[in-house]
């Protein structure tokens, strides 16, 4: 019998079972790890979302279409974001794609059936000014409010691409394939990709991508910037969530202040002295809450010698 058709029956045991298995995560499957572990998150369609532990997860559902997204889906991750950011008691989200593949991006098929006179506007996924950061891909045209990490396996290409690259980090599987395979198709990227990929990996390699739409493999995404993490096929979900662990063990005040500094002056300042007036402005509102108290750990012994047990 399949260990997911025993869940229902041993979900109790499992769950106190989980933090051991964590240490071994890299031998434990992905998905036993994350019914192990956590907990089921609103109600979804064509997303499964959940927790664990004070990490989000969501994973994309679609896994007979290799994860593309359609408006239906889209929306979902945008539900899905809103409620992840809402939640004080998560951290940190990993996005991931069900089925082998995090995502093959917009669903064409669906775009097909539209007629010739479809007014892409009146979806709200096509507002050229949103409010709400909302592009065709779901929540694709925003930073969020706290670090999301992508767990990159098989395909993410196309709309899946951008998605990857709207995390603040990406852990990408050795077999992953990164690409804007819709260069073939006259798809234009419109979820964040041609401002995102310049600045995470130069103008010069984002032109070669976004120009000939060629593959990207996991080795190559690691050398030019696009992957942060490379691990085994088959454990990138494990991995990132480890690494979102690992973040959220930090003060989140100062973590997360540095993390908008860093946004801010990549995307939002007009000049360097606009950038470091609004480093300082920010983080002197850490300093009272984290920084005072971190000082004193430190004075007495702990986290010495680059040591990271802090508690």
């Amino acid at each position: 019998m399949p260990l997911s058709s025993r869940l229902p029956v041993y979900g109790t045991f499992l769950f106190h079972k989980a933090n051991a298995h964590l240490q071994n995560a890299k031998n434990v499957g992905t998905f036993a790890l994350r019914r192990m572990s956590s907990l089921p998150q609103g109600s979804y369609q064509n997303l499964v979302v959940e927790k664990v532990s004070n990490i989000t997860t969501i994973g994309i559902n679609r896994p007979e279409k290799r994860n593309c997204v359609n408006l239906a889906t889209a929306k979902e991750l945008q539900e899905a974001f809103k409620a992840f950011e809402s939640d004080n008691s998560s951290t940190a989200a990993v996005l991931y794609g069900n089925g082998g593949h995090f995502s093959a991006g917009l669903d064409l098929k669906e775009i097909s059936e539209f007629p010739n006179d479809f007014n892409f506007l009146e979806t709200g996924n096509y507002t050229p000014k949103s409010s709400e950061g909302v592009g065709p891909m779901g929540p694709s045209r925003r930073i969020f409010a706290k670090p999301v990490i992508a767990a990159v396996s098989g395909y993410a290409v196309a709309g899946g691409m951008e998605i990857a690259l709207m995390c603040d980090l990406r852990v990408v599987e050795e077999t992953a394939t990164f690409g804007i395979f819709c260069r073939r198709f006259g798809v234009p990227l419109i979820d964040g990709g041609t401002i995102r990929l310049p600045n995470l990996i130069g103008l010069s390699r984002a032109m070669d991508l976004i120009l000939t739409g060629r593959p990207v493999k996991g080795k190559e995404a690691l050398q030019i910037g696009l992957a942060n993490r490379l691990v085994p096929t088959g454990s990138s979900f494990n991995e990132a969530v480890k690494l979102a662990k690992e973040i959220s063990s930090f003060p989140q005040d100062c973590m997360n202040t540095d993390r908008k500094s860093a946004y801010a002056a990549m995307f939002s300042a007009q000049s360097f002295e606009d950038s470091v007036e609004r480093e300082m402005e920010q983080g002197l509102k850490v300093l009272h809450k984290e920084s005072i108290q971190g000082a004193g750990k430190f004075a007495s012994g702990i986290g010495k010698h680059g040591k990271f047990e802090t508690q």
